[in-house]
């Protein structure tokens, strides 16, 4: 019974750091494919943002009860520095530090969502791609720093949730490359297109009818022969 009970905070965080891995994949996968570049249109669940914000918040209280329930376990001891400043723990402090890292990432990025009315929307959209990074870096610290990184029933969920999440960043990230060259050519197209038209005056229909004299629109001649004939009428 004194081994359950010294061993139970030790058990509750592993389990919410597993929770915490595999959520935050899910929320990365159903991010990118309700984002603006999103590799795959799918018109089902993937598309609601309310499903990829449900996930996301899911992920921080994770996170949360994660460091939570590291700093109540007797055995790792790490302290309030330990479980907040990176790389002061004594268990494994690089991986350690990265996961402290990537939680600070992942919580703040996740809660800026409901201050964007203040960051502003483009700001905050380019801030929020650095999420995808912060959850890599949690992936290396749950094999890094986990006690199960060699277990199949933790590679089996994290690679079932993080395996479509790096194919989908990886399309995401080829597809904005292959749409910021694209403006480049359209825009000298435009220029292009732009000169052209200034160089050959347009014809206009209704030119005859609106031209000022010594213009050069075609129909200026019958409309100034027009006048030349009421003059000498």
């Amino acid at each position: 019974m004194e081994d359950f009970g010294t061993q139970i905070f030790w058990m509750l965080g592993r389990g919410t750091g597993v929770a915490a891995i595999v959520l935050a994949g899910l929320s990365v996968t159903f991010g990118l494919l309700a984002g603006r570049d999103r590799p795959l249109r799918l018109k089902a669940l993937t598309e609601k943002k309310e499903f990829h914000e449900a996930l996301s918040m899911a992920t921080i209280v994770a996170i949360i009860a994660h460091g939570l329930f590291l700093f109540l376990d007797p055995w790792l001891s790490a302290g309030v520095s330990g479980i907040l400043v990176p790389f002061t723990m004594d268990y494994r402090p690089f991986f350690s530090g990265l996961g402290i890292i990537a939680g600070y990432g992942m919580v703040l990025l996740g809660l800026s969502y409901y201050a964007r009315k203040w960051i502003g929307a483009s700001r905050w959209r380019i801030a929020h791609r650095f999420v995808a990074l912060f959850w890599i870096l949690g992936l290396v610290h749950t094999f890094g720093a986990g006690t199960d990184a060699g277990e199949l029933w933790l590679q089996i969920p994290v690679a079932l949730t993080s395996i479509p999440a790096l194919v989908l960043l990886v399309a995401t990230m080829a597809k904005r490359r292959r749409s910021g060259r694209k403006p480049k050519a359209a825009v000298s197209g435009n220029r292009a297109t732009a000169s052209e038209t200034k160089a050959s005056p347009t014809v206009e229909p209704t030119a005859g009818l609106l031209a000022e004299p010594g213009s050069t629109h075609v129909g200026t001649e019958p409309a100034r022969a027009a006048r030349e004939t009421v003059s000498t009428v």
